[in-house]
């Protein structure tokens, strides 16, 4: 098999870091700042997500809507973020990657924090999804690569860290959120998290800074391409980077119909109030989660070196192991054994998605990687946008009582699909794909 290696420049790490030395705002430890902030911003980005699914039984009560409304709520945030992600792939690759992610943030964060006045479905609609899609969805194709830019013998580490905070805010969001509306009604979360979003947004204004771009090596630079088809095309002109699309829509699929209804599964079940159900939703699965990126980031940063295809190794073994264990979730006889089944499922997700950005780098070069990440994750959520509506669909055929029982079971069917992804570009494309990056 021909071996296709696609060498990043020495003259442009040299460049860059030389960039960064005339830089003022750049300190030694700036990666490690950096890291620090967006940690805070991913916080808030999930966070904002997730309290809808802790509040949704205060939300169908006050509002009067159906369960299949509140899914479709789910469904058109994560179909906007499908639709809205190659422009802000295409806006990555050009525009400075500070400056999106701090006007992302402010953006999504007031959208969150106006959820808490609308009246109806239509007001909850275009708050809840449309506008917080709007901000959301240009956060991840900037900071992915801007962290990949500052950290690259340190790259799983720095971004199974920053994974983390997206469990962290879920974590929070589920005892908090749940505990502000239970005190104070379903409004106030949204208050709350929003507010202190903006409040961080102005924070990036003065420390969030980027550097240049290395010089792109890849001939679909040529002039006369249209640059928005270049960016539209790149996941597909690189095998292994489709089949980990493949294994990244899986995840997302399952997680969507997780954080919309994982809170009201676990109410239903064991009859608990609105801060324990969210809260026990999430800490179950985030903690185990969080426990798994922590020992994936490291274990295939040290692995990579010496077996290039670790990382989609990694990502294999876990999806596999995965399937039994939303299997588990979803039937359990008892509140006990669903938490089980929500840590093991946790866990694997965590040990899958400490290298889901990594992996995808291995093979995309910088000067296309926000495009990469706005194109894998568009092609995702527009499946995955699919999986609320479904679920609640499913509550209303099979009845609360095992609706959502028998919907979970069912979604491990997409980790099923997603491990024999990630394993045919192991065995059959990675080999041929992979770049050798220079620090």
């Amino acid at each position: 098999m021909r071996i296709l290696r696609r060498m990043i420049s020495t003259r442009d790490s040299s460049s860059l870091q030389a960039s960064a030395a005339q830089n003022p705002p750049f300190h030694r430890h700036y990666k490690w700042e950096l890291l620090f902030l967006l940690c805070l911003a991913f916080f808030f980005h999930q966070g904002d997500r997730a309290i809808y699914g802790v509040v949704l039984s205060g939300i169908k009560t006050d509002l009067g809507l159906s369960d299949q409304q509140l899914g479709m709520v789910g469904s058109v945030l994560f179909l906007m973020l499908a639709l809205t992600m190659p422009f802000a792939g295409y806006i990555g690759d050009r525009w400075k990657k500070n400056w999106i992610i701090t006007c992302s943030l402010i953006f999504w964060s007031s959208a969150t924090l106006f959820t808490g006045c609308v009246q109806g479905i239509l007001g909850l609609i275009m708050l809840r999804s449309v506008a917080t899609a709007g901000g959301e969805a240009f956060y991840a194709p900037a900071a992915y690569p801007l962290m990949a830019k500052f950290h690259h013998r340190t790259r799983a580490v720095a971004l199974s860290l920053h994974q983390g905070a997206l469990y962290a805010g879920v974590m929070t969001s589920g005892f908090l959120g749940g505990w502000i509306a239970d005190h104070w009604g379903w409004r106030s979360a949204f208050y709350v998290f929003g507010g202190c979003g903006i409040l961080l947004g102005i924070i990036f204004i003065f420390r969030l800074r980027d550097t240049p771009d290395p010089t792109p090596t890849d001939p679909a630079h040529a002039p006369g391409i249209p640059a928005l088809l270049r960016a539209l095309g790149v996941i597909f002109r690189i095998p292994t980077a489709l089949m980990l699309t493949a294994g990244l829509t899986a995840i997302v699929f399952v997680n969507n119909a997780f954080v919309v209804w994982a809170p009201e599964f676990l109410r239903e079940k064991a009859d608990l109030s609105l801060t324990l159900a969210g809260g026990y939703s999430m800490f179950w699965h985030h903690l185990p989660a969080l426990i798994g990126i922590s020992i994936g980031g490291p274990l295939s940063d040290w692995l990579v070196p010496k077996r290039p295809t670790a990382r989609l190794e990694l990502q294999t073994v876990a999806m596999a192991l995965g399937v039994p264990a939303i299997v588990l979730m979803g039937l359990a006889p008892n509140l006990t054994m669903a938490c089980v089944g929500l840590a093991l499922f946790g866990l694997f997700r965590g040990l899958y998605e400490s290298n889901t950005h990594a992996a995808m780098f291995d093979v995309v070069e910088p000067s296309h990687r926000a495009s990469a990440v706005a194109i894998s994750v568009m092609l995702a959520f527009l499946v995955g946008s699919t999986s609320p509506w479904l679920l609640g669909k499913c509550r209303e055929v099979f009845g609360t009582a095992h609706g959502l029982s028998y919907g979970f079971a069912a979604m491990s069917v997409a980790y099923l699909i997603g491990a024999a992804a990630v394993l045919t570009a192991r065995l059959v494309f990675f080999k041929r794909d992979r770049i050798i990056e220079e620090a």
